[in-house]
């Protein structure tokens, strides 16, 4: 999980990268037990759970009901198929 975290901060733009460049190559100490990169791969799913549960706990702020959307339009299609478009029918402008 600490290695998964770490990847998103780190800047790498891949994992395949982040991980024999930087886990492998210079963070051997801090982890005792590393595995290859294919292993760790395949281990991953298994560390969502505890992910979802630490992120719930630890990294957002406390609830106050107040919420904030962005506005920003999106296009939904060109503007000559408009009329037709029936995706947000009755629901959008």
């Amino acid at each position: 999980m600490t290695i998964v975290i770490a990847f998103h901060g780190s800047g790498y733009r891949t994992f395949k990268d982040f991980y024999p460049q930087k886990v492998l190559a210079d963070w051997r100490d801090a982890f005792p037990n590393l595995v290859s990169y294919g292993r760790f791969v395949e281990l991953m799913p298994w560390s969502f759970m505890a992910l979802v549960g630490f992120l719930n706990t630890c990294c957002f702020g406390e609830v106050t009901g107040i919420s904030f959307i962005d506005s920003t339009s999106v296009a939904v299609c060109h503007l000559k198929r408009a009329k037709v478009h029936k995706t947000f029918k009755g629901l959008a402008g």
